[in-house]
C-alpha cells in the first residue's frame, strides 16, 4: 500500500509538472486600448486627446507587441511603435522602433538615419534593459539609430545617444494601486527630450489606478497620474481608462 501510495503522489508530480511546461510553452497574446486626455510621455507633452491601442504575443519571456496614438484632432501626431523585448524573472531587455507619421520624410519605409542627411528618417530605434526588484523597478532606455541628432561644437548633427532612466515603485494604497516614478536624461540630449545640455531630472510622476467592475468577467481599469517635468518647469494631469477583451 505504501509503494502504491508513493507511486501515485509521483505520479500526480509528473502530472502537474507537465501541466505546468505546458504552460509556460503556451503562446499568450493580449489586446487593449487606452483612452487617454493628454499624451504625456516621460515628461513631454506629445499631444492631446488621444486612443492608444496595443496588441502583443508571449512566449517564454519572449515577446513581440505593437503600440500607437492617434490623437482626436486631425493635425495630432500619429505614432507607430514596435517593441522586441525578453524577461525572465526580474531581469528585462528590449528593443523599440518609434516612427512619426512627422518629420523630415515621414515614409513609414524609410530609414536614412545619416546625420548629415536633408531628409532623415522619421524613426527612432531604442534599446532598453532593466531590473524590477519588487519593491522599486529601474530601467534605462537609449537611443542607438534613427532620427536623433544634437549640433555638436562645430555645427555640425551627430547623433546624440540621448537616453533616459526611471526609478519606480509601486504600492496600494486606500483601495488603489499606485504607482511612484522618477526620470531623468543622464546626460545632454537632443529634441526628444527638450535638448537637455546634460544631467536633467524631467519626470516625476504619480498614478492611481482602479478597476471598475462592470460584470462578472469584465472590468475596465480607470486611471488618474499627475507628473512634472522640473526641466522645462511643465505639469500636467492625466486620466483615462482602458478596454481590454
Amino acid at each position: 500500500m505504501r509503494k502504491l501510495r508513493t507511486l501515485g503522489i509521483m505520479a500526480a508530480m509528473l502530472v502537474a509538472g507537465a501541466t505546468a511546461v505546458t504552460a509556460q510553452d503556451k503562446v499568450e497574446a493580449t489586446a487593449s486600448a487606452d483612452f487617454v486626455s493628454q499624451y504625456v510621455w516621460r515628461g513631454q507633452d506629445l499631444g492631446n486627446i488621444s486612443v492608444q491601442p496595443s496588441l502583443g504575443v508571449s512566449w517564454k519571456g519572449l515577446s513581440l507587441s505593437a503600440w500607437g496614438s492617434v490623437g482626436f484632432n486631425s493635425d495630432d501626431t500619429k505614432e507607430l511603435d514596435l517593441t522586441l523585448a525578453y524577461s525572465t524573472g526580474g531581469f528585462n531587455i528590449g528593443v523599440t522602433d518609434y516612427w512619426f507619421n512627422a518629420g523630415a520624410d515621414p515614409r513609414y519605409f524609410y530609414y536614412n538615419s545619416s546625420a548629415s542627411s536633408d531628409l532623415p528618417t522619421a524613426h527612432v530605434f531604442e534599446a532598453n534593459i532593466g531590473y524590477d526588484f519588487g519593491p522599486v523597478a529601474v530601467q534605462w532606455y537609449t537611443n542607438f539609430a534613427g532620427n536623433d541628432f544634437k549640433v555638436n561644437d562645430e555645427g555640425e548633427n551627430k547623433h546624440a545617444y540621448s537616453s533616459y532612466v526611471e526609478v519606480s515603485a509601486p504600492f496600494r494604497l486606500g483601495g488603489l494601486d499606485w504607482l511612484a516614478a522618477v526620470g531623468a536624461v543622464p546626460y545632454e540630449s537632443s529634441a526628444i527630450y527638450s535638448s537637455t545640455n546634460g544631467f536633467a531630472v524631467t519626470n516625476v510622476a504619480l498614478k492611481a489606478t482602479k478597476d471598475i467592475k462592470v460584470t462578472d468577467t469584465f472590468d475596465i481599469p480607470v486611471f488618474a497620474s499627475v507628473s512634472a517635468n522640473p526641466h522645462t518647469q511643465k505639469a500636467y494631469f492625466v486620466c483615462g481608462f482602458t478596454l481590454r477583451p
